[in-house]
């Protein structure tokens, strides 16, 4: 079992890396097929790869069932990996229970998308910090100064008005406020939030995020921002990845992804994002062009570019050869996993 480094990450600096990252999920198999060779598995998430630097966002935006989450869950160690590598400060790390887990998770926490289903409902939120807070060896000397400060940290104040409540007994944003407040008692360096304020009145999702950068910044946190919402990505990543039928398709900065998006589907995800200021005439237009269908199976995805089936400006070869990130025009970081890029496609 591989130990966790010590040593943490100065400003900037790699905490947490992904390199070749994949899933496959085996399907259970048919009374038909007891008897065959044939071992179907679910291509969940293929060669991903992942930097998480202290003090910045990575949004990774994808319809549902891209792999999002099961790229959160990989990276918090909640399932074997199938593939590929972890990197936390640059060493390989494989962690299964015990301790070496509970060392892994003191510096990379995970935030759910539903905060009612990752609390427990007999418990009240004195317990719920409480147990993040001895588990992790960072109560101190002074058990409810430190309770009290978990709680002024995420904006839940006076603080004795929420400690002795349930969870039933808040909105969803202030759910939400403690399951952050839960995760920030263990001194994490890495967040992994996964669709943190999709379960969230739209009034009060702005706050989260706010409430999620000032942490970042304040406390020079790596944070993975997991979104179907790629609007929301531009507002609060440093760096958008889209990912598309268990496939990394796109990456840059989000200025640059969200405003010059580069692959057919980034594109896609773009002009299908509500907009007051579109036309109806110029969005029935837009939609003769985009992509239809639905995404490919994941049992037996397609060969080549997994999008090819629903790509307006498909090509042969996107069929049949399966395309590598490509760096686009003169914007240093900018990629895309598409043919439409290779330079000798395009000459000729």
């Amino acid at each position: 079992m591989t130990s966790i480094p010590e040593a943490k990450a100065p400003a900037d600096e790699v905490v947490l890396e992904a390199i070749g990252l994949t899933k496959h999920f085996p399907v259970r198999r048919q009374l038909r097929d007891l008897f065959s060779n044939r071992h179907d598995a679910v291509h969940a998430v293929d060669d991903v790869n992942l930097t998480l630097r202290r003090g910045q966002v990575v949004a990774l935006v994808g319809e549902s069932g891209s792999g999002k989450s099961t790229v959160a869950r990989l990276l918090a160690q909640l399932y074997p990996r199938t593939g590929g590598d972890i990197r936390l400060h640059g060493v390989s790390t494989k962690v299964k229970s015990g301790s070496a887990f509970r060392q892994y998770c003191a510096r990379v926490q995970m935030i759910f998308q539903d905060p009612f289903a990752s609390l427990n409902p007999v418990h009240t939120i004195r317990y719920h910090l409480e147990r993040s807070l001895q588990i992790h060896g960072n109560a101190g000397d002074d058990l409810e100064t430190a309770l009290h400060e978990l709680l002024e940290r995420v904006s839940l104040t006076p603080p004795e008005r929420y400690l002795d409540k349930f969870p039933h007994e808040l909105s969803g944003g202030q759910r939400q406020r403690v399951a952050i407040a839960r995760a920030l008692g263990a001194q994490p360096e890495a967040l992994l939030a996964d669709e943190p304020v999709s379960m969230l009145d739209v009034s009060i999702r702005l706050g989260v995020l706010n409430l999620l950068r000032d942490l970042k910044e304040r406390l020079n946190l790596a944070i993975l921002y997991i979104t179907h919402d790629i609007a929301s990505a531009r507002y609060f990543a440093d760096q958008t990845m889209v990912m598309y039928a268990g496939r990394m398709v796109e990456g840059g900065d989000s200025e640059t992804v969200t405003q010059s998006p580069a692959h057919p589907y980034t594109r896609l995800l773009i002009e299908s994002a509500p907009d007051p200021d579109r036309l109806a005439g110029a969005s029935e237009a837009a939609g003769e062009e985009r992509g239809n269908g639905e995404p490919p199976s994941l049992i037996h995805p397609p060969t080549g570019c997994r999008f090819h089936p629903r790509c307006p400006v498909a090509m042969p070869r996107c069929s049949t050869d399966l395309p590598v990130p490509l760096e686009i025009g003169d914007v240093p970081g900018h990629w895309a996993a598409c043919w439409l890029y290779d330079k000798a496609e395009v000459a000729s």
